[in-house]
């Protein structure tokens, strides 16, 4: 049984120069068969490339406006809600003026506080 040839994969490993590593891939048979297997790859992996990363900037790119658009909607709707539970601006839109609590009713002294009886 014949042992498989190690040198081109120690070569690599070593990071050798492109010469030594040309040289040795043309006098053995073995690591040439694996260099032209790696470079079919390499080639199959070229051809890919573009189609995969166009189709990922639009992903991201989709990403980023549908972030932008959910950040404003979160906005405006939390603005929003603040704006419609202040009583002072729902008076005002009713009455045209904030109501005091002497104007709801409410016991007050002569500062306008609220007056608690004890």
């Amino acid at each position: 049984m014949k042992n498989k040839c190690s040198k081109y994969e120690e070569l690599f490993v070593q990071n050798a120069s492109a010469e030594e590593i040309e040289k040795h891939i043309q006098q053995c048979e073995e690591c040439r068969a694996e260099y032209e297997a790696q470079n079919k790859v390499s080639d199959l992996l070229d051809e890919v490339k573009m189609y995969y990363y166009s189709k990922r900037k639009k992903q991201v790119a989709r990403l980023r406006a549908a972030c932008a658009i959910m950040f404003m909607v979160f906005s405006l709707a939390s603005v929003g809600g603040f704006a419609l539970t202040d009583d002072d601006i729902m008076d005002t839109l009713k009455y045209g003026d904030t109501l005091s609590a002497e104007e709801l009713g409410f016991p007050v002294d002569s500062y306008g506080l609220l007056m608690v009886d004890e």
